[in-house]
This record gives C-alpha cells, sequence and structure tokens, in this order.
C-alpha cells in the first residue's frame, strides 16, 4: 500500500513512469455499499485534476471517482463491465478503474497512515 497516495475525496493513485493508475479507497467503497455499475470515459478523453472522470452506481447513490492530476486516459478496467462487484472486494487491487498517461504531475496524495488519520 506504500505506493499508493490517496485524496481527500477517497480515490488512490500510484505512478509508474508517466501512467498513473486511478481507483476508490477500500472507505470509498464501503460507504457507498454495493457497486452495480461503472460509467466509464473513452480512451483518449483528457481531464484535469479535480474533473469527475468515472461514475460509479451502487445501491445506496450515485458517486464519482475525481482525476488525481491532469490526464489522458489510456486504459479502462473492463473487467468492470461485468464484474463492477470487484471494487466492494478488492478496491486497492484489481477493482482499479482507469489508468491515464499523466499530462501534469501533481503528486501531493496523502499517505495511507495520512488518509487513515483523514477518514478517523
Amino acid at each position: 500500500m506504500s505506493d499508493k497516495k490517496y485524496l481527500e475525496t477517497h480515490e488512490w493513485y500510484s505512478i509508474s513512469e508517466n501512467i498513473i493508475t486511478i481507483g476508490i479507497s477500500d472507505f470509498a467503497q464501503s460507504e457507498l455499499g454495493d457497486i452495480v455499475f461503472l460509467t466509464f470515459p473513452n480512451i483518449g478523453d483528457e481531464f484535469t485534476k479535480g474533473s469527475p472522470i468515472v461514475e460509479i452506481e451502487a445501491t445506496k447513490t450515485v458517486a464519482e471517482a475525481y482525476a488525481p492530476m491532469d490526464c489522458k486516459i489510456t486504459e479502462v478496467n473492463n473487467q468492470l463491465d461485468t464484474e463492477p462487484e470487484i471494487v466492494n472486494t478488492d478496491p486497492t487491487g484489481s477493482g482499479w478503474l482507469v489508468k491515464a498517461e499523466i499530462k501534469n504531475i501533481d503528486d501531493t496524495g496523502m499517505s495511507f497512515q495520512e488518509y487513515e488519520s483523514f477518514i478517523s
């Protein structure tokens, strides 16, 4: 978990070279309840930091995941089209949402320990 950074909006991200992988935190998925559907952006879509990138439909509510930094979508987790519940069972692993090329690095997320303090 140490390679992941967390945001106050409950996304996590990890950076490898110039690619960012984005998902939602375990706390976020537990607050949402059972996730039933996700609406993904298109490959090539560009987002600025703080823009909504994925709509997450759950039994309790509809929420959005936001871009941690300026980026261009390179991949979406298509497995979630048929198995959205993976976000509930493994939100910080195989339940990742999108991968994107970083356009403007802004690596100001919280460590897992800082995030744990933030949500408690």
